[in-house]
């Protein structure tokens, strides 16, 4: 399960490294999103097969137990989330941006909107991960006018589940003395990044902390990247996989964001085919300690680049590996 580390520095936050001592970690138990799965809406919820709810349950509170046995501050997702739309502002801007006329239609967008928007934190908290089935708000609301409200089977989704939100390195991930909030690649995925901008903007624990922002969530559009390609390796130095969910452009964006904050002086950036089996670079390698990865017996050796600092902020150097296959 991948989950994002964060060492607290004098009230500051802050990754050095893929296998230094973790001393605080966000993780998302599994809830009832996962049991919104069945067969036939698994793919699309990028999920091979439906899962055990209770029994991953009981494996993710065996793991949290764990990491605080380590002496880790385990700080749950949707703590975080209820905690941050408590406060009007951060619960408008959620809701602004989930609740788009063109996706709603201009009948349906207000009576729903408005029967969300009275839910207290907790609900809100359950229905933003869990999602909302047309069934389930006509308990609350009658019926509008609306075509595309009568055109949904009773069981369709006006808000899906974001069944994805367990893996909490993807959309949020640090690097050094940053956080990337991610623009997410496949739709199912997308909302996630919403819930990690309010949180960084409005959450006690985060407000008043200061820190920047390689990235701003959604609204980096198609020029995606996600936690899972991002191995933030020491020295300075950070590992990139370009993958079929992280884009160079992305690549690109944070390059000039950590040179230009004096955060990090190189990143290698690594071509990953483009297939589900090598999804992120931390499906295929393990940084194991400071100097060793582990990695897939089926990877073969990769195109790859270095990116460096140019002569101004909006310039990159950027350098082809002249790679050759090791020895047996």
């Amino acid at each position: 399960m991948a989950n994002e580390g964060l060492t607290a520095r004098s009230g500051t936050f802050h990754v050095d490294s893929e296998v230094g001592r973790l001393r605080r970690v966000i993780v998302h138990r599994p809830d009832f999103e996962l049991k919104r799965l069945t067969p036939s809406n698994k793919d699309e919820l990028l999920f091979d097969d439906v899962l055990w709810v209770e029994r991953a349950k009981q494996e993710h509170d065996g793991f949290t137990e764990t990491l605080r046995e380590l002496n880790v501050d385990v700080i749950h997702f949707d703590d975080l989330l209820r905690e941050t739309v408590q406060l009007p502002e951060a619960r408008d801007y959620i809701l602004d941006h989930i609740f788009d006329r063109r996706v709603y239609g201009p009948i349906a967008l207000d009576s729903v909107r408005a029967v969300v928007a009275s839910l207290d934190s907790q609900a809100l908290t359950e229905a933003l991960i869990g999602g909302l089935t047309k069934r389930e708000v006509l308990e609350w609301i009658d019926e509008p006018p609306s075509l595309f409200f009568h055109a949904l089977e009773d069981d369709s989704f006006l808000l899906w589940p974001l069944t994805n939100h367990l893996f909490t390195r993807d959309t949020s991930c640090w690097i050094y003395d940053g956080v990337a909030i991610n623009a997410m690649r496949k739709d199912a995925r997308m909302l996630e990044s919403l819930h990690y901008e309010a949180i960084y903007r409005w959450h006690p624990l985060f407000a008043n902390a200061d820190f920047p922002k390689w990235s701003e969530g959604t609204a980096g559009g198609k020029a995606t990247m996600e936690g899972g390609d991002v191995l933030v390796i020491g020295n300075g130095a950070v590992l990139v996989g370009m993958s079929e969910r992280t884009t160079p452009q992305a690549v690109e964006r944070l390059a000039l964001r950590l040179f230009a904050a004096g955060s990090a002086r190189c990143i290698v950036a690594v071509t990953l085919p483009k297939r589900r089996a090598f999804m992120h670079l931390d499906t295929v390698m393990t940084m194991v300690d400071g100097e060793t990865f582990t990695k897939y017996e089926g990877l073969s050796m990769l195109a790859s680049f270095t990116v460096e600092p140019g002569d101004t902020d909006m310039e990159l150097q950027v350098t082809p590996c002249q790679c050759h296959p090791a020895r047996p």
